[in-house]
């Protein structure tokens, strides 16, 4: 499908797209569970173990089960349709959170919670990814032709609902934890996740039709992956997913250490505000500029902010930086999206969604652990330097290697046999 809306890039003509809002409030609903899991594991094993170091791992376990298996996820529902692999996904998200949820209360070695951890990550829905590629079909963006003006707009507006997601999910979760039972933020996170999803996977008019192979078969098993720029996107995404572990159990530890435990939910909160503001912003800005350039001068922000989280002690300092350091993850992920509408097949691109999502959940996974580790053994602060390092390496690959997020001079990009043509302004 095409949309016929204008080639103003608004956010009201995005949403006057014909049936985006079928795939819209299902998806919101459905991906609200995201942003909770993480927190809650970490809150829930923190309270049964009392080591930060513990409930970091736990979590990590399960963002690395996510990173692995999420791309294959993403490839079955290029291969069979959303559908087909929601629904079962679903009842098995839900089975393995209970049965986490149960161990930890039962105070069970942690070997069974790392067991536990594995189901249960590998099995989050992947909603953020499938609804972006909705957008691609409805919008009928296509590799090897001038993208909709209304891709990044969409780019933008997904980075906008996962951020208001970011900035409600761990409140939630924390306020269920502090406030009901240390348990409550995984059950409400499992409940939504079966609702949310089942809802979402019912909407089959908006989702990408199933590519057909061709005589080889080759288009049917592409990988998004064999694109170059897809690896170099990936780097850099998992240095944003070391920003978000390593927040998460930074500032959770800060709060408990300076005897102030409810601000952790409010100082993620702001960070993650800061976040959708500058999506929002994004959105609404008509760019001279390609997404190549946009995601560089992005991640040099973030770098730079996220370099100075460590030295800071107080909570309004804190706040204030965390809110700048917010403000410059966005403009990096909504380029990257956007990128990869010029980079990936349509028959890869849920796929090419999931390895970016997938590659936030593992640096996530990896800042977890290490900010944990550092802060039970040095303090909160410590925990603080993840970012920083993250950011670094990120940067230095991306500049680096950024030639690879421009299709090859003939305009073709090949990803196992499936190629295509045509200029493409990525810059």
């Amino acid at each position: 499908m095409v949309s016929t809306v204008s080639d103003r890039p608004g956010y009201g003509h995005l949403l006057r797209t014909p049936g985006a809002w079928t795939f819209l409030l299902p998806g919101f609903a459905a991906r609200q569970p995201f942003a909770m899991l993480t927190i809650g594991i970490v809150l829930l094993v923190q309270h049964t173990t009392g080591s930060y170091g513990s409930a970091g791992a736990v979590a990590a376990v399960s963002g690395v089960s996510m990173a692995l298996f999420a791309p294959q996820t993403g490839k079955l529902a290029d291969r069979f349709g959303q559908r087909a692999v929601l629904l079962p996904g679903v009842l098995v998200h839900g089975a393995s959170v209970g049965a986490l949820t149960a161990l930890a209360l039962a105070d069970a070695p942690i070997w069974a919670l790392f067991l536990a951890a594995v189901p249960t990550g590998a099995s989050i829905p992947q909603i953020g990814p499938m609804v972006r590629a909705r957008w691609a079909a409805v919008l009928g963006a296509a590799p090897g032709r001038e993208a909709s003006p209304l891709m990044s707009t969409a780019a933008a507006f997904e980075s906008v609902t996962d951020e208001f997601t970011f900035v409600i999910g761990p409140v939630i979760a924390t306020a269920l934890c502090t406030g009901v039972h240390p348990a409550a933020g995984l059950i409400a996170e499992a409940a939504l996740t079966l609702i949310g999803g089942l809802f979402f996977a019912a909407q089959r008019a908006t989702q990408p039709s199933v590519r057909e192979a061709g005589p080889t078969g080759s288009a049917r098993h592409a990988s998004a992956l064999s694109v170059p720029g897809v690896r170099v996107l990936a780097v850099a995404f998992l240095g944003i997913g070391a920003v978000f572990g390593g927040m998460q159990v930074s500032l959770t530890a800060f709060a408990e250490e300076i005897g102030r435990p409810g601000s952790n939910g409010v100082l993620y909160g702001i960070f993650a505000a800061g976040n959708m503001l500058a999506g929002i912003a994004c959105g609404a800005i008509a760019w001279k500029t390609g997404p190549r350039r946009r995601l560089i001068v992005g991640y040099a922000a973030l770098t730079l902010t996220a370099s100075g989280l460590w030295a800071v002690h107080s909570v309004p300092l804190l706040a204030a930086l965390g809110l700048l350091v917010g403000l410059c993850i966005a403009p990096a992920l909504i380029s990257g999206y956007t990128l990869v509408e010029a980079l990936v097949p349509g028959s890869a691109r849920t796929e090419a969604f999931t390895w970016l999502t997938g590659a936030v959940a593992l640096g996530q996974a990896a800042a977890v652990t290490v900010a944990g580790q550092l802060a039970d053994a040095h303090g909160a602060s410590t925990g603080f330097l993840v970012p920083l390092v993250g950011t670094v390496l990120a940067l230095v690959t991306l500049l680096a290697l950024r030639a690879r997020l421009v299709p090859s001079p003939s305009g073709r990009t090949v990803a196992r046999g499936i190629g295509h043509r045509g200029p493409v302004t990525v810059d």
